[in-house]
């Protein structure tokens, strides 16, 4: 599934594991890739004490991020599901009855519509198509690529409102009342799925997991021997020698970053990245990259789009509005920005 929004790589540095005493060997990092689900590379990392015992909680996870792969793409329909696919072909017309899942993300992703004064609307996919339809071109055709036309842009955001979003809590039904609109959930499906799949791995009693979903990550509480995760964001200068430009201590907490260099194309020697402003319905370039770190996966993507959509000064008092959440900027002159106490997660603070 290919969606809008692509994060840039997030680095886990998984140290040695040292444990004193006879449990110094107890614990061993196991890792499981995946390639098939939501377009990206998604691994699930667990310290266990032996392969069964990590491969017992992989069966049960593997079936639940496919469920979610499948529930939250937007260009592709399933068997037997009815997904976001779906409700973009089928609920303007009438309300269609979708999965709890589907119910739960759609909800989340109107409150923090409204948390975030829009700067991150799952109802912009009429604008966001455009912006897609013309990166996919100039992929195989470089030469021609162009940019979408204004007036295209501004007649699809005239079928954005996220008002128009009816669901139904009794009938577990959606219903689009604008037949233009479509929903693009790129900003946020990765982070909460992240966040379920966590959760769930968690009320199985298991701790020292993380689940990175396309750099959409969730950390599951520490190491056995209570040390942290050292985690690396990287350096948006892809030239660079120093691949990581910040190194981070935590447990716990989710990270999620977004970025302009992974996902754009060119036009006239111009770059056009994929993070779209839905004040101006293009792309804002005041920043490389920008960095959440929070406890809920979910609410680090959403805040990791709007926040690319504010200037510095708003983002950080909208963050302000969310207990243990924190952003680091990096903008497009290579300057750092950090939020209020951002810095103690730094390594070796």
């Amino acid at each position: 599934m290919k969606f809008k929004k692509i994060y840039i790589a997030i680095f886990i540095i998984l140290l040695t594991l040292t444990i004193t005493s006879c449990k110094k060997d107890e614990y061993k990092s196991y890792t499981k890739t995946y390639f098939e689900y939501f377009n990206t590379v998604c691994t699930i990392t667990g310290y266990e004490k032996n392969q069964d015992d990590f491969e017992e909680v992989i069966n049960q996870v593997t079936p639940l991020l496919e469920k979610y792969h499948k529930l939250y793409d937007i260009y592709y329909e399933y068997n037997g599901v009815d997904n976001i696919c779906t409700i973009n072909k089928k609920a303007t017309k009438n309300p269609i009855e979708v999965e709890q899942e589907i119910i739960d993300l759609v909800k989340y992703s109107v409150e923090m519509y409204n948390k975030t004064n829009g700067m991150m609307n799952i109802a912009m996919g009429s604008v966001l198509k455009l912006w897609h339809d013309e990166r996919e071109y100039a992929s195989t055709n470089p030469q021609d690529a162009r940019l979408p036309l204004m007036s295209e842009l501004e007649n699809a955001s005239l079928h954005t409102n996220i008002n128009d979003i009816i669901i139904d809590d009794d009938n577990n039904t959606i219903y689009l009342q604008d037949e233009n609109m479509s929903l693009d959930v790129g900003a946020i499906a990765k982070g909460y799925a992240a966040e379920e799949i966590g959760n769930y791995i968690n009320s199985l009693g298991k701790s020292a997991y993380i689940v990175n979903l396309g750099g959409n990550i969730k950390l599951i509480g520490s190491k056995p021997n209570n040390e942290k995760w050292k985690v690396g964001v990287q350096n948006p200068d892809l030239s660079s020698d120093n691949t990581n430009i910040a190194m981070l201590n935590l447990s716990d907490y989710s990270i999620v970053t977004s970025g302009t260099y992974q996902r754009y194309y060119m036009v006239d020697g111009v770059r056009y990245h994929h993070i779209i402003d839905p004040t101006t319905l293009m792309p804002k370039n005041d920043y490389q990259s920008v960095t959440i770190i929070t406890k809920n996966s979910a609410l680090a993507d959403a805040l990791s789009t709007a926040l690319f959509n504010m200037q510095i000064e708003d983002g950080k008092d909208l963050i302000k509005k969310f207990s243990n959440t924190f952003a680091m900027w990096i903008d497009s002159n290579n300057q750092i920005h950090y939020s209020d106490n951002f810095e103690s997660l730094l390594l070796g603070d």
